[in-house]
């Protein structure tokens, strides 16, 4: 095996405050590092928690900006799991964010679908061996 783990994914933003004040600011993810590496370029990374992180890489030029939101071709490209889908609800509904789909139960859990403020969509799921579904319905 070449890898042992994913360390990090990248998310493509508008700028890089716009996506610190979403990830960090209304998801609640941790700054993990915000380094400047130029006049134009920093070194962002926020992490939900887990060892797993995104490094939030503000669009440098035209093709790169034309791919802000749509990094998954419109699909759910980004996946969260809870342990209390209710509450994440509750508190994604208070954070102003964007809920797509409301919850459903599926084979694996329960699920909602949100949107970030650049387009992304993600599943956020609270995997079926720990489902509360009952209290979010």
């Amino acid at each position: 095996m070449i890898a042992s783990r994913l360390a990090m994914v990248t998310i493509v933003v508008p700028d890089y405050d716009a996506g610190l004040a979403f990830f960090v600011g209304k998801l609640g993810f941790a700054l993990v590092e915000d380094t400047t590496l130029d006049a134009k370029k920093r070194w962002v990374v926020v992490s939900p928690g887990n060892g797993a992180q995104l490094l939030l890489a503000r669009a440098a030029n035209d093709d790169q900006a034309s791919a802000i939101g749509r990094q998954a071709g419109g699909r759910v490209g980004f996946f969260l799991h809870t342990d209390d889908i209710a509450q994440s609800l509750a508190l994604l509904t208070k954070a102003g964010v964007e809920i797509v789909r409301p919850v459903s139960r599926e084979a694996y859990g329960a699920v909602l679908v949100f949107r970030d403020p650049f387009g992304n969509l993600w599943d956020l799921i609270e995997p079926a061996a720990s489902s509360k579904v009952e209290k979010a319905a």
